[in-house]
């Protein structure tokens, strides 16, 4: 099944056992389409699964390890059909994911993510405040995951204001104009978790300052190794920025670099899920076995969307659980997961993790 046919479903209303279904002729076709076309994960198929490229499950099609992004180059394309580069997060002396795009997995990218976000904050564009800086978006041909998030995000956006100085100053006059200019209306907000905290919401509380924001809706992701050092849970999180802002609609994500535009969405019930481009596995770290709903593992995300590069099959070094499937009380189908934090003695890496001030 083509990105196109999966479009004209709603992103989380079939059940399981259509979604297995339609997903996996897609996971066959891409693993197909790169065993073919990348030479690299030629050889890791012949090698590890003696060349076999169709699965009868979802839980048998192969996945790579995501720090192989780290250490190869790899891609199903040409180099003249290579339309943007992709670049992980990473501090400083990391070795960073290098994801390479074409046009069409460009462009299916934000098709998919326009229609998973617009299930919760609706079609029409808002007035937004990106809670970023400019430059960050100053190379439009090599994006680190940070950039792309804004990018894609903006999508939403009708008219745009960044909430900092490129010196992660908060622009208090602008956006407090940009407010009473918008007053009424729905103000969408973007950005990564801990640069909220720390750039947002910990300099309201330092000037004292309210804004009004009541209407708002807050989509972020990212960060959250360093706000659990803080002590910062979910609630906390959500509790703070309500006392500064007024806000009451928070959703964070989870997502990655090498999987961009199937995102997991927190819904009203503070679960993340899985849409109908997008599928999650549990495996045990010990013998790679699928878990149980509820038990804790190695997190294997799987994605309907990499058709330029080998990612449609991803063991990450994150560590969580299902929750449980098609059975959410915000009435969602498919799976809901949480996810638990990073694997021990995994790099630190992530969005907002990686700025320095």
């Amino acid at each position: 099944m083509s990105i196109e046919e999966m479009l004209n479903h709603s992103p989380y209303e079939d059940e399981c056992d259509i979604k297995q279904n339609i997903f996996l002729e897609r996971l066959n076709m891409l693993t197909y389409r790169h065993y073919n076309r990348c030479k690299e994960y030629h050889q890791f198929i012949d090698i590890l699964h003696g060349g076999k490229i169709q699965y009868e499950s979802i839980e048998d099609v192969p996945f790579l390890p995501v720090k192989i992004f780290k250490k190869r180059e790899l891609k199903s394309v040409s180099d003249e059909e290579v339309f943007k580069i992709m670049t992980s997060s990473g501090t400083t002396g990391q070795q960073v994911s290098k994801i390479f795009l074409d046009k069409t997995t460009a462009n299916n990218q934000q098709k998919v993510l326009t229609r998973i976000v617009s299930e919760y904050t609706g079609r029409s564009r808002m007035p937004m405040i990106i809670l970023d800086c400019p430059s960050v978006l100053k190379n439009r041909n090599m994006f680190s995951a940070r950039g792309a998030g804004i990018l894609g995000f903006s999508l939403f956006g009708s008219k745009k204001i960044f909430a900092f100085t490129d010196d992660m100053e908060l622009n208090l006059t602008e956006i407090k104009d940009f407010l009473k200019k918008y007053e009424g209306q729905t103000i969408f907000l973007f950005g990564f978790t801990y640069m909220i905290w720390q750039y947002f919401y910990k300099k309201l509380v330092e000037i004292n300052e309210y804004l009004p924001l009541e209407k708002g809706v807050l989509i972020h992701g990212g960060g959250w190794k360093k706000l659990a050092s803080e002590a910062v849970s979910k609630e906390k999180f959500k509790e703070s920025l309500n006392s500064v802002c007024g806000i009451t609609s928070v959703h964070d994500y989870y997502g990655m670099v090498e999987q961009t535009g199937c995102i997991y969405m927190e819904c009203e019930c503070g679960h993340l899920h899985a849409s109908i481009f997008s599928d999650v596995l549990i495996r045990n770290m010990q013998d790679f076995s699928v878990c149980q709903n509820g038990e804790m593992g190695a997190i294997q995300v799987l994605s309907a969307l990499p058709a330029s590069y080998p990612g449609h099959s991803i063991l990450t070094e994150d560590i969580g659980r299902v929750l449980g499937e098609d059975d959410c009380p915000c009435g969602r189908k498919g799976k809901y997961i949480e996810i638990i934090g990073r694997m021990k003695n995994a790099e630190i890496r992530g969005c907002s993790d990686t700025f320095e001030r």
